[in-house]
C-alpha cells in the first residue's frame, strides 16, 4: 500500500494572506532571525508574465537577487529591511542559505512519502516549502552541504544527484512564500514555520527516510 501524508493541502504562513512582502520579510527576520534579500518580481501585462530584470529568457524569473552582490545585501534588520522594501514594494523575497539554515530538496512525491514515515516515528520536523515545480524543501541546520554527500555514499548510493536529492548550503537561497514564479501558483509552506519547530533537525535526522523515498521514487520512474 502507497504510504501518504496529510500534508498535501497545508496552508501557508497564519497571516500571509493580504499582508504586504515588506511585513512578511520582517516577520521572517523578526520571528525566526532569518536573514532576507529582495528578489526580482514579475510584471503582467495581461499576457505572459516576465521578470522584472527584463531580461529576455530570464531563467528564473521572479525568485532571483535584485542585486549582483547578494550575498553582502541579505539582512536581518528590521529597519534595513523596511529600507530596501519601500524602495521595491513588489520584491519577491528571498532566503539565503548555509547561514541560519541549509536545506535537502526533493521532488513533492517523494517527500510526502518521507513526511509520513517520519510522522509515524516521530522524527521532528523543521519548516517545509512546497515549490510550484513540485520540489520540497527541508530546512535543517546548517553544515549539511559540506556532510550529506558522504552519508549518501554510506547508504548505498553514489551521489545525491542519483536520488534527485540537492542539498542547498552557503552562497545559494530559496524563494519564500509568498514568491510567485511564472505562470505558476506561489510558494508555499508544506509545514509553517512555528514556535514548535524554531529548533531546526540535524540533516542526519532526515536523510534516511528522505533517501529511501527518492530512491523508491527513481526506481518507479526507471520501470515505468
Amino acid at each position: 500500500m502507497e504510504e501518504s501524508s496529510g500534508v498535501t493541502q497545508a496552508p501557508q504562513v497564519p497571516q500571509q494572506r493580504g499582508e504586504r512582502l515588506l511585513d512578511i520579510a520582517v516577520r521572517y527576520a523578526t520571528e525566526r532571525h532569518w536573514d532576507v534579500l529582495p528578489g526580482a518580481w514579475l510584471e503582467d501585462d495581461g499576457a505572459t508574465p516576465c521578470c522584472s530584470c527584463g531580461a529576455r529568457g530570464c531563467p528564473a524569473p521572479g525568485a532571483h537577487p535584485l542585486a549582483a552582490d547578494w550575498s553582502t545585501a541579505a539582512t536581518g534588520s528590521a529597519s534595513v529591511i523596511h529600507t530596501l522594501w519601500t524602495k521595491h514594494p513588489r520584491a519577491t523575497i528571498l532566503l539565503p542559505t548555509g547561514r541560519t539554515f541549509d536545506a535537502l530538496d526533493v521532488p513533492e512525491t517523494a517527500g510526502c512519502l518521507a513526511m509520513a514515515r517520519m510522522e509515524r516515528r516521530d522524527v521532528p520536523l523543521g519548516p517545509v516549502i512546497r515549490t510550484p515545480a513540485r520540489r520540497m524543501l527541508f530546512l535543517v541546520l546548517p553544515g549539511a552541504a559540506a556532510k550529506v554527500p558522504d552519508r549518501v555514499r554510506k547508504l548505498g548510493w553514489s551521489s545525491p544527484a542519483g536520488l534527485n536529492l540537492i542539498v542547498h548550503g552557503e552562497g545559494t537561497y530559496l524563494p519564500a512564500p509568498p514568491t510567485r514564479t511564472g505562470r505558476h501558483a506561489p510558494v508555499q509552506w508544506a509545514v509553517p514555520p512555528t514556535p514548535a519547530n524554531r529548533w531546526l533537525p540535524d540533516a542526519d535526522d532526515l536523510l534516511n527516510p528522505l533517501a529511501y523515498a527518492c530512491g523508491r521514487e527513481a526506481a518507479t520512474l526507471r520501470s515505468s
